[in-house]
C-alpha cells in the first residue's frame, strides 16, 4: 500500500522488571528526540477484560504471568501499525481490574515503542522488535518504587502491595523477567535516566526518522 513513508516503521521494545525505570526511559526518549512521529504502546493496556468474572476473583489473578495479558492482540495492533493502518487500543481499569468501555485511537507513525516487563518473554512478539532494551535497576528499589506506585495510582494497601510482591511479582520476575534479558540488544543498568544510554538510543532512532522523510 502506498504510504508518506520510506520504510517501515521502526519497533522499538523497552523491558524490565516492576519499578525498573523502563516507563521513564521510554518518556525521556520521546522527549529526547522531541517529535510526534512517535506511536508509545503499553503492554499493560492489554490485560486480559474481565468484566464478567466478579471483583473478588479479578483481584486474585496473577498479573505477572504471560497468561493475563492479551498479547496476541498486541501483536495484531502493531502489525497493523507496521502496514500503517490506525488502531484502537485497550484501555486499562487497574482500579477494577478490567477494561475500561472505551478505547484510545492510535494513528500509526514512522516509530513503534513498546513497553512492559514481559514483552520479551513472548517469540511471536520480540520477533516484531527491531531494537530490543533491557532497563536493569537493583531489585530493593524496583520494590520501593513498586510499593509507591500502587498506593498512590493504583489504590493499593501496603499490606496487599508487599504480599503480591513476595507471593506473585518476585517468582514472576525470577522466572520470566530476568530470563528475558539475554534477548535484549542494550541493557541499561542504573534505571531510566542513563543519560548516555538515551542518547545512543535517540541517535539510532532519529537515523531511521531521517531516513524515512
Amino acid at each position: 500500500m502506498d504510504t508518506p513513508f520510506a520504510k517501515e516503521p521502526y519497533v522499538i521494545g523497552i523491558a524490565g522488571g516492576t519499578g525498573s525505570g523502563k516507563t521513564t526511559f521510554s518518556r525521556e526518549l520521546v522527549a529526547t528526540l522531541m517529535t510526534n512521529k512517535i506511536v508509545y504502546l503499553s503492554h499493560d493496556s492489554y490485560y486480559r477484560d474481565q468484566s464478567n468474572v466478579p471483583f473478588s476473583e479479578r483481584v486474585k489473578v496473577n498479573y505477572d504471568h504471560p497468561d493475563s495479558l492479551e498479547t496476541e492482540l498486541m501483536i495484531k495492533h502493531i502489525e497493523k501499525l507496521r502496514a500503517y493502518q490506525p488502531v484502537d487500543i485497550p484501555i486499562y481499569d487497574f482500579v477494577e481490574h478490567t477494561r475500561a468501555k472505551e478505547t484510545e485511537h492510535i494513528e500509526p507513525q514512522s516509530v513503534i515503542l513498546i513497553e512492559g516487563i514481559l514483552i520479551f518473554a513472548v517469540k511471536e512478539l520480540r520477533d516484531l522488535m527491531d531494537m530490543k532494551i533491557f532497563v536493569d535497576t537493583d531489585a530493593d528499589i524496583r520494590f520501593m518504587r513498586r510499593l509507591q506506585r500502587d498506593i498512590e495510582e493504583r489504590g493499593r494497601s501496603v499490606k496487599s502491595v508487599c504480599d503480591q510482591y513476595i507471593n506473585v511479582v518476585r517468582p514472576m520476575h525470577e522466572a520470566f523477567v530476568e530470563p528475558s534479558k539475554t534477548y535484549a540488544d542494550i541493557i541499561v543498568p542504573h534505571g531510566g535516566r542513563n543519560r548516555a544510554a538515551l542518547d545512543m538510543v535517540a541517535a539510532k532512532i532519529k537515523s531511521h526518522m531521517d531516513a524515512n522523510e
